[in-house]
């Protein structure tokens, strides 16, 4: 059985190229680090939740998903980031498949 398709989720924030940010240490060249993948609509949720001060209930509801997703988006993308700011890894954003 195979899992149910993802479920399109709408994104607003100021990210919406079609090519990937990279955000890494400064003075390190990007060939000598490694990167973790920032999903886009992990940032979404860090963005609709962290910067514009949205409950979890009110950003599902902007970005169509359950309060739950986003709570699971947020929790994934704050892991992501310090781990690659603890380790000084370079921070790698990428549209995904199924954005608005």
């Amino acid at each position: 059985m195979s899992p149910r398709c993802k479920k399109p989720r709408r994104c607003s924030c100021p990210f919406r190229g079609d090519a990937a940010l990279v955000y890494k240490p400064a003075g390190i060249p990007l060939q000598g680090l490694d990167r973790t993948t920032l999903d886009h609509d992990e940032m979404e949720a860090m963005y609709l939740c962290d910067a514009e001060g949205l409950t979890q209930e009110e950003a599902g509801m902007r970005m169509g998903v359950s309060r739950g997703t986003v709570q699971r988006l947020l929790a994934s993308a704050r892991k992501k980031i310090i781990e690659a700011f603890a380790t000084g890894r370079a921070v790698r954003i990428e549209a995904g498949a199924g954005q608005e």
